[in-house]
């Protein structure tokens, strides 16, 4: 077995913190949404510290306060867990309304008041929100995930809570937040870690299904993410809030539920980090009285004391894997990661009893966020390089199939023609197309080119059908070459400012047509999003050789293939189609738009209506 280097907690950390806790999550109702009482509660509480071949389960990670079925009564897991002498994670459910947000709050005075000290004794920590962050997120809201907050009300609610136990039995005991970690490595989210005690991380191999996560890679796939939100926590205590593998439940790509792989990742990744850092596994029980799809539970229907499968660590947790925290760790993230490792859109208020997050548990939405330039600390043999590109170039006629576009109560088509296309492993097969905005540009009318006979057909430049976010958006500037501006959510284009995406294309996409397109709606359509925009000219947008990363430079950038197509003129209310053809399943590929003229656009990149940015469409 290979010896993970696990990036510990260590002599930065302040003792308030140095305890180790172990225990698994825990929502509000089961599968049938019958709400857990307290006796419900008593039972998986001694449940857990009683599993054959297991020691120490005497910790349970809450997603909200509030009792399902009121309005804001505390949850009835508070006295079960006192009864128990259970140690607890409160969680506050955050993104919804400020309403529901204040009614977790009332939940949270309220429980002070009626447990007291009692209760105080137990608590470890405060959570404030669960994924919130990702759910905001490109790949969040591509994958339909709940409501999401900002970096900036997830601080202000972090706060609030803070007022609310001052002075009280609570008071001084840490609070911070809960999200995947692809969330923590983007610094458009660190003022998050700045406002916490601790950050809370979520980690699922399983459903990083653009990469190669079988069970034999899943070990090093999530050292590779808690070594990458070590690196940016700034010194503070990271704690495994959500990780697992499922028993059964559909395949994700390379990732197979069985009880076999759930004991091996429960042997590789739990049985190094039980007693080592503060861990809350998903999950103890998810099926009663329905089985969820896929399902992560260690016991099955039955609540017992004997697992599904063996649980017992033997020589597994023995080995050294832990190193120093210092806040100048060098240990990063995977160069290029799309991973989703955590992609669990978590906190509903109806929260399964055992299905944590959601519902059903888990869901399969991946992230991917790119974390930052540092070589990642990863298990030994595991290579950190970025596979050689082999590029084949044909040069070929190709016509694009007319693209509908709506606007108002016009509709207007536009035909286009293409020229070169290029292959690469890391890239789909897109050809390069003479572009005209399929919506037909402000003056309203029809544009038009020759159709000579076609060999590839354009997906819709819309999103009303399959399509692909991308994972990764890092801006590079010329003016300033060598500086790495990480990873964000806006695309930005100027005569110095070019903007990289990086796209993974599924590997159900095989034989499918894949078609870049830039949508650009006009300022007053959008809803979620916004643009500053100057001066005139278009875009040009080339392929890349390779993937950028969060590391990324105008400096050492990967080298352009080919211009895959271009808008001479962009104006708001236009949907462009750039280039389309086959998709090159199971790859992530990589596109640079600059700016020509003097355009000047700076974009938030943004699923909900109206949509904007660019993004692959599917037919």
């Amino acid at each position: 077995m290979r010896t993970a280097q696990l990036v510990a907690l260590a002599g930065v950390i302040s003792t308030a913190y140095a305890q180790v806790y172990q225990g698994f999550n825990y929502g509000s109702v089961f599968t049938n949404n019958a709400p857990i009482t307290q006796q419900g509660y008593e039972n998986e509480f001694n449940t857990a510290k009683q599993l054959q071949g297991t020691s120490g389960f005497t910790s349970a990670r809450l997603f909200t306060l509030i009792q399902a079925g009121t309005t804001n009564s505390p949850t009835q897991a508070i006295p079960a867990a006192i009864a128990t002498k259970t140690q607890l994670l409160l969680g506050l459910f955050l993104s919804s309304t400020d309403e529901a947000f204040n009614n977790e709050q009332a939940a949270l005075r309220s429980a002070i008041s009626q447990y007291g000290q009692a209760f105080a004794d137990l608590v470890i920590g405060i959570s404030v929100g669960s994924e919130d962050l990702y759910r905001i997120s490109p790949i969040g809201i591509e994958n339909r995930s709940n409501p999401g907050e900002g970096p900036d009300a997830v601080v202000r609610r972090i706060n609030a809570v803070r007022s609310t136990i001052s002075g009280t039995a609570l008071g001084g005991k840490p609070v911070g937040h809960v999200d995947t970690w692809t969330a923590y490595v983007n610094s458009s989210n660190s003022a998050v870690i700045q406002a916490c005690d601790f950050v809370g991380m979520d980690a699922y191999p399983y459903f990083q299904n653009t990469q190669a996560n079988s069970i034999e890679n899943a070990e090093s796939l999530f050292f590779e993410a808690y070594n990458a939100t070590v690196a940016v926590s700034g010194g503070k205590p990271v704690w495994i809030t959500e990780t697992g593998w499922p028993v059964s439940g559909p395949t994700e790509n390379l990732a197979v539920p069985s009880l076999a792989n759930a004991k091996t990742y429960w042997d590789q990744v739990g049985c190094r980090v039980f007693g080592k850092i503060t861990t809350f596994w998903y999950t103890l029980q998810d099926a009663y009285p329905n089985t969820p799809s896929p399902s992560f539970g260690v016991v099955g229907t039955t609540l017992s004391n004997t697992p599904l499968y063996d649980l017992s660590c033997g020589s597994s947790s023995s080995s050294s894997i832990l190193s120093s925290t210092s806040s100048t760790a060098t240990s990063s993230a995977l160069s290029s990661q799309n991973s989703g490792a955590s992609t669990v859109p978590s906190g509903s208020e109806t929260t399964t009893a055992s299905s944590g997050p959601s519902t059903n548990g888990p869901s399969s939405e991946v992230q991917s966020t790119t974390p930052s330039t540092a070589s990642p600390t990863v298990p030994a043999g595991i290579p950190n390089t970025v596979p050689t590109v082999k590029t084949v170039m044909t040069y070929t006629t190709v016509t694009t199939c007319p693209v509908t576009y709506t606007s108002g109560t016009e509709t207007k088509v536009s035909t286009t023609t293409s020229a070169v296309v290029v292959t690469s492993t890391h890239g789909s097969t897109l050809a390069t197309v003479a572009t005209s905005p399929a919506s037909g540009g402000q003056s309203g009318g029809t544009n038009s080119a020759p159709a000579p006979s076609s060999t590839a057909a354009s997906c819709p430049a819309s999103l009303s059908g399959d399509f692909q976010f991308p994972h990764l958006i890092v801006p590079v500037d010329k003016s300033q070459p060598d500086k790495a501006a990480n990873t964000g959510y806006n695309g930005h284009f100027s005569p110095t400012i070019s903007s990289i995406f990086n796209f993974d294309i599924p590997p159900s996409y095989q034989g499918r047509t894949c078609t870049l397109v830039f949508l650009f709606p006009t300022r007053d359509s959008l809803q979620t999003s916004n643009y500053t925009l100057s001066g005139s000219g278009g875009v040009e947008v080339a392929q890349l050789t390779s993937p950028a990363t969060s590391g990324t430079t105008y400096n050492n950038q990967p080298s352009a293939i080919n211009t895959v197509g271009s808008v001479a003129d962009l104006q708001a209310g236009n949907s462009y189609t750039i280039a389309s053809g086959s998709c090159s399943a199971g790859s992530r590929i990589a596109y640079k738009v600059s700016a020509t003229g003097s355009l000047d656009l700076d974009y938030f990149q943004d699923f909900n209506p109206a949509a904007i940015g660019l993004y692959i469409t599917v037919c």
